[in-house]
């Protein structure tokens, strides 16, 4: 199931709505959840100009405890509100699909004070008419050509108000932009942070064989020195691919495999034309950590570790499954969850929401850790 189908979460709410209301073409979550802050900004519209039409025209006494005329006025600036909001938001869709987000989000200045200009009002001019014949069942233009006056009147309105919404807007894309690269920018600091432990039982593991077992002390740090090549080449690289991270993970467990020997076991299954498919750098491996540090470690007799990549319909499943201790098992060791945690901010910011992260019990033991993705479009030759 595509996880954006599913109810969102408190943290995809939050990017879904800083998404929508900066409008910097960087949209997050499906498409249903986009139109519910529609009909919520039309609906405290329809307040705003309720209040205000009883503020400039409500007269005589007690004009303002009538409550019929409140929800008599409400229900046709709502009808309004509807019809130039719903068009705003086909126009912005629209847009979206004929010119292509990338482009958009690349608009300078002038063309993105244009584009903001330009949709808002259109979709007055279109909703606007339609909004007073639903409320109203009068049709009128929003723009009356027959007074020069008013005609300027309503250019100059238009003008003002694409003016004010261009500079809010693009104040707010800015807002976002920021928030989202410091985000990221600490989320890459997380992501060069080696694990104490995994760190310190390398170290000391080749100072205890320097003596008694140099050559296995030379390959165990020869094959430290290319995870460490890995992991840092990941935090430079902006492109990467699933055979990249496989290369990580491969380097990690070259590592683990000189400490767990045949404790250790690994099955790789991924497709070759999968390995080619971009993927953002360390969500894999963190996965095959903790199934190692958390199942495998903690068993006597150790286990095996398998990785697989396969597509179910448009989704890009990727797992890490152990045959360790499970969840929640006595002798399992303790965890603050922070790696989970930063994979799945990770994939909110860099997927849109449209990714998920799951962790389960196997029924024959052990865990499942499952990258729900998106399968990536592929450029055509």
């Amino acid at each position: 199931m595509n996880p954006s189908a599913r109810l969102p979460t408190r943290g995809l709410l939050r990017a879904s709505w800083q998404a929508w209301w900066a409008q910097d073409f960087r949209p997050v979550g499906p498409l249903w959840l986009r139109l519910a802050w529609t009909l919520v900004f039309c609906l405290a519209c329809a307040v705003v100009f309720t209040v205000l039409g009883f503020a400039l025209f409500a007269s005589g006494e007690g004009a303002w405890r009538n409550l019929s005329g409140w929800v008599y006025w409400y229900g046709i600036n709502l009808r309004i509100s509807l019809c130039i909001g719903l068009m705003i938001h086909l126009l912005h869709e629209v847009s979206a699909r004929l010119i292509g987000r990338a482009r958009l989000r690349n608009l300078g200045r002038l063309g993105r004070g244009i584009y903001f200009a330009v949709i808002p009002q259109v979709g007055v001019l279109i909703g606007g008419p339609v909004g007073l014949w639903w409320g109203t069942g009068e049709w009128r233009p929003f723009i009356s050509f027959g007074d020069g006056n008013l005609v300027a009147a309503g250019l100059l309105m238009t003008v003002l108000t694409g003016g004010l919404a261009w500079l809010f807007f693009s104040a707010k894309a800015r807002q976002i932009q920021a928030e989202r690269q410091a985000a990221e920018a600490a989320l890459r600091l997380l992501q060069g942070q080696i694990e104490p432990h995994f760190l310190f039982n390398s170290l000391a593991n080749v100072v205890s064989l320097i003596e008694v077992e140099p050559a296995r002390a030379r390959a165990l740090l020869e094959s430290f020195i290319a995870y460490l090549r890995a992991s840092l080449s990941g935090l430079r690289q902006a492109d990467r691919t699933l055979a990249d991270e496989l290369t990580l993970v491969s380097t990690y467990l070259d590592v683990l495999g000189h400490r767990m020997s045949e404790r250790l076991q690994i099955k790789i299954d991924v497709p070759e034309a999968q390995r080619h498919w971009p993927l953002p750098a360390l969500l894999l491996q963190p996965l095959v950590e903790n199934a190692i540090h958390h199942g495998l470690e903690p068993k006597i007799e150790g286990g095996t570790v398998q990785i697989s990549s396969q597509v179910a319909g448009s989704r890009w499943l990727l797992r890490v499954d152990d045959d360790g201790m499970g969840l929640d098992t006595p002798n399992q060791r303790p965890g603050t969850g922070t790696a989970l945690a930063n994979i799945r901010q990770r994939l909110l910011q860099q997927m849109d929401g449209d990714a998920s992260l799951t962790v389960e019990a196997l029924p024959g033991g052990g865990v499942r850790s499952q990258l729900d993705l998106p399968c990536p479009v592929l450029p055509t030759h």
